[in-house]
């Protein structure tokens, strides 16, 4: 009788998936005033005065901007927490969400 081992050694692979990325999406409207979509930008996504006027302008010109890319929660949270600060004032501001490709 031998002293070898008879049980397979198998080591399980975990295979960990990275969350799915959302990007936030600023939608242009012509009734936010831009200061106030600049502060937004500044309070919600940290971005710097310089950043967030040329987001905003961008989604001005183009009619949307990409602000962001974030797992799914935190894109949704931010889209609806800076959404709301415009209702808030009476504004339409608007972020929304979708799927990174």
């Amino acid at each position: 009788m031998s002293n070898t081992d008879l049980k397979p050694k198998t080591k399980a692979k975990i295979k960990v998936e990275r969350p799915k990325l959302h990007k936030v999406i600023l939608v242009n409207d012509d009734y936010t005033p831009r200061e106030f979509v600049v502060s937004v930008l500044k309070a919600e996504f940290r971005m710097t005065e310089d950043q967030a006027y040329k987001v905003m302008l961008t989604a001005h010109q183009r009619g949307v901007c990409v602000v962001g890319v974030f797992t799914k929660d935190v894109a949704e949270t931010k889209a609806t927490r800076a959404t709301d600060a415009g209702r808030a004032k009476g504004y339409p501001l608007l972020f929304t969400t979708e799927p990174e490709e």
